[in-house]
């Protein structure tokens, strides 16, 4: 670590503050150019902690960002990070999602989204111990969003913003994973009623299995586990789209042996 606790908890706390005031600030990595990777999870924590102690949010579920390469060349990070979802972040599906007062510049992304049966704990977790612990999937929006100015983070930056955590949208479906191929499966994402993009599992480091088994391993080297009932988000399958007062996004999952299934909301 570069920098000391006493810091840590300050930038921490400007970051709260920006989260709460709708304001972004100059990139940390610009601030503080020796900031490492393991202050700025540290950091994450100090920002937490201050929604759950002056909040009352509540943990609820982890997810993994950075995961695929077209979400990597857009923001200029080629490396995973992870963050925490709290219950104040979840919507349910096809519900309206404020901007004004709650996101600053948002970015609406697709991917598949994970509800756990048992815990993962450790750090030798496989893929075969993810497809064993997970209950369901579901068709996911995770609306990311950045307290850094014009989104000019580089991988230290977000990870100290709890992984550009905004909001998140769940489909109604909750889909069984026994003999399907994640890799494989298949998401289109429309805005507006209009073909935008579309991308598959296998964009997320391969396989989404693959991705929750990193954050399992990773997040047990810190003594975190996946615990069960978890929501896990897998990583975005399509590039990041900015999205604005009016805009609708909806998606359509499916694959060899999967239902279709679908996951709406609107900004307003």
């Amino acid at each position: 670590m570069a920098l000391t606790e006493a810091l840590q908890q300050q930038i921490g706390q400007a970051l709260y503050r920006a989260l709460r005031n709708g304001k972004t600030f100059a990139p940390l990595t610009d601030q503080h150019p020796d900031i490492e990777i393991d202050d700025a999870y540290r950091i994450a924590r100090h920002m937490l902690m201050l929604r759950m102690d002056n909040d009352g949010e509540r943990i609820i579920g982890k997810k993994i960002g950075a995961t695929s390469a077209a979400v990597q060349e857009m923001l200029g990070v080629y490396q995973p990070d992870f963050g925490f979802l709290t219950d104040a972040m979840a919507f349910t599906n096809g519900a309206d999602i404020p901007i004004k007062g709650a996101l600053i510049q948002p970015r609406a992304e697709g991917e598949i989204a994970f509800r756990l049966k048992s815990d993962l704990r450790g750090t030798h977790i496989t893929e075969q111990d993810v497809l064993a612990a997970t209950d369901c999937i579901m068709p996911c929006f995770e609306i990311v969003d950045s307290r850094i100015d014009n989104w000019q983070i580089k991988i230290q930056d977000t990870i100290a913003d709890n992984a550009s955590c905004g909001v998140y949208v769940l489909g109604d479906s909750e889909l069984s994973v026994e003999g399907i191929d994640l890799a494989n499966i298949e998401i289109q994402v429309f805005k507006n009623d209009q073909p935008l993009s579309h991308g598959f599992g296998s964009a997320v480091q391969g396989n989404p299995l693959t991705a929750v088994a990193w954050l399992a391993n990773t997040l047990g080297a810190f003594d975190i586990p996946l615990l069960a009932g978890e929501i896990i988000l897998s990583g975005s399958v399509v590039p990041l789209e900015p999205v604005s007062v009016g805009d609708k996004m909806s998606l359509v999952m499916f694959g060899e042996g999967l239902p279709e299934s679908r996951c709406h909301c609107q900004f307003v």
